[in-house]
């Protein structure tokens, strides 16, 4: 090693020149023994790596791809660039959070898919528990709205009127008039049958929300001074009854087996779908599930529908030809394949005998 001051040769491990006592630099190490680096693109990967568990995912692919690109070059620096730990971690720790995101979402949604179904259940049930009270203040009758003859209409005359009459377009003689699903649900309110107006809404049912007077333009009448749900009632009562306006109308002295309420009929109009009754065609009671899926209600993704039956029980049946005698409770008989049926039209429809199970609802107006 020579000596920067006097340039004189000194040993390779000497540490002072011997001949003017210089400092002597330290030899360069061997290759073996360069220091290495930390990866910048591996510290980066971790870091995004360990972001993404509390960003819901947002920097995962960043991640993923600085960690593969910073163990790439970690191989190739020939111990010039350490981090290997980091660039795993950077890959991996994403790569979790995206599997377990893959097998919970589902759950969680399955699960908020079956509270919905509860709720919705409990509020049929609590509506059929209304309804035997109700009559046995009516000579045994179930809710109907109207005069002794009306018809099923697209909607009462005037859901805010002072009186019957007025409301449902009676004569004098309180003949004639129409009546609709929605206004015979609304009876159960008007003479305050203990259900609160969330209990006429399922959660599944999109576009529907609880009814509130004072936001159609009811001003401070109290829900009993009214008719029906507002001037929209669909968007405000998600169930599907019994048609009553006709020669069939269920009493309690009828099959206990007989369907009363259910879900929206899938065929018809709601606030969420405009029906199926385009793919009634494709409605296969005998065929694959995927057929029978079809005539389910929309609310429970065509899982099936939660119905209520006149003995009061509440029922999640994952077929719509469930009434009495594996009757569709969805359409009317019409002398063909009672799993079938034929598709309800709004205010002309009605059930064939006492024991067709016919659930509608009023479309939408």
């Amino acid at each position: 090693m020579h000596c920067p001051k006097c340039g004189v040769e000194n040993p390779d491990d000497a540490q002072l020149c011997r001949p003017c006592g210089a400092q002597l630099s330290p030899p360069p190490l061997p290759p073996g023994d360069i220091v290495p680096k930390t990866s910048r693109l591996a510290i980066a990967a971790f870091v995004l790596g360990i972001l993404s568990l509390f960003t819901c995912g947002l920097t995962a692919i960043p991640a993923i791809v600085l960690g593969i690109v910073g163990f790439i070059l970690i191989e190739k620096s020939g111990g010039k660039l350490t981090g290997t730990p980091f660039a795993i971690l950077g890959i991996v720790s994403p790569v979790v959070l995206l599997l377990f995101a893959g097998i919970l979402i589902p759950s969680v949604l399955h699960e908020r898919e079956h509270a919905f179904r509860m709720v919705c259940g409990t509020n049929l049930s609590g509506i059929g528990k209304s309804m035997l009270v109700y009559s046995n203040d009516y000579d045994d009758e179930l809710p109907r709205s109207g005069g002794r003859n009306s018809k099923w209409g697209a909607k009462i005359p005037a859901w805010d009127a002072p009186n019957r009459f007025h409301a449902y377009g009676l004569a004098a003689d309180g003949s004639g008039g129409q009546g609709t699903i929605t206004s015979s649900f609304y009876l159960l309110v008007k003479y305050s049958y203990s259900l609160p107006l969330g209990a006429y809404i399922c959660k599944g049912d999109a576009g529907a929300t609880p009814f509130k007077p004072a936001r159609e333009g009811a001003g401070d009448r109290l829900p009993n001074d009214l008719w029906d749900f507002g001037p929209e009632p669909t968007k405000h009562c998600s169930y599907a009854y019994h048609q009553p306006f006709s020669d069939f109308s269920l009493t309690t002295g009828n099959e206990p087996g007989m369907a009363v309420a259910a879900d929206r009929n899938p065929w018809m109009a709601s606030p969420a779908s405009e029906g199926k009754s385009s793919l009634f065609a494709q409605f296969i009671p005998y065929g694959g599930r995927e057929s029978v899926k079809i005539g389910n209600a929309i609310q429970h993704k065509e899982d099936g529908q939660n119905v209520l039956f006149l003995d009061s029980h509440v029922a999640f049946e994952k077929i719509s030809f469930c009434g009495v005698n594996d009757d569709n409770i969805y359409t009317f008989w019409d002398g063909t394949d009672i799993r079938k049926g034929a598709l309800p039209v709004v205010g002309i429809s009605e059930p064939r005998d006492k024991l067709d199970s016919f659930l509608v609802h009023d479309g939408l107006r």
